[in-house]
């Protein structure tokens, strides 16, 4: 069997884990945490060789590992070497994040932007994701990511529908204190 091959009958043995969680309360995203922290850790899965990085020189790629036919479950694999900031953002939808090298620093954001989007979030904590780590993020959560420029980072995110099934996300301006679309 191919490493390729392995990889992704790795990933399908843990989507159907994943599939019998709901994903809609913080308790069953700790476990899909668990499981793709699982994934994760199978490093020789992932090597870096099988994931450069692009020499299009963005320093980065957001590539598609599996998708369900019915647009849920969809896991991307994230590749950086350059500096990766974010605005505070929400996803619509449950989202889990875990490392498998380097360093993804998320942001959590408290608040819900008021009934007309006025009301300001605040930082509520950090959470470093690397190889044994995860945050869970429910379709209200707010986060922001950041990653620092010059290392060989690799996280997954797995989302609990993929981002053409996404509606009405909202991004939050700090500088202005207003809120936007991020569809």
């Amino acid at each position: 069997m191919s490493r390729k091959e392995e990889r992704d009958q790795a990933i399908a043995e843990t989507l159907e884990k994943v599939r019998a969680e709901d994903g809609d309360t913080r308790q069953s995203l700790a476990a899909i945490r668990d499981h793709m922290i699982a994934l994760a850790q199978r490093r020789e899965l992932f090597p870096e060789e099988d994931f450069p990085i692009p020499e299009d020189g963005s320093g980065e790629v957001f590539d598609v590992l599996s998708r369900d036919d019915d647009g849920r479950h969809e896991l991307y694999i994230e590749v950086a070497n350059k500096h990766v900031w974010t605005p505070p953002h929400n996803h619509t939808t449950w989202a889990v994040v875990v490392g498998i090298q380097g360093v993804e620093l998320n942001r959590i954001w408290e608040g819900d932007g008021g009934p007309t989007g006025e009301a300001p979030l605040r930082l509520a904590r950090e959470v470093e994701v690397r190889n044994g780590t995860g945050v869970c993020l429910m379709p209200n959560d707010f986060h922001s990511i950041h990653m620092e420029e010059g290392v060989h980072n690799m996280h997954l995110h797995l989302y609990g529908l993929g981002f053409a099934h996404l509606k009405g996300r909202l991004m939050f301006d700090q500088e202005s204190g207003s809120y936007r679309s991020f569809d």
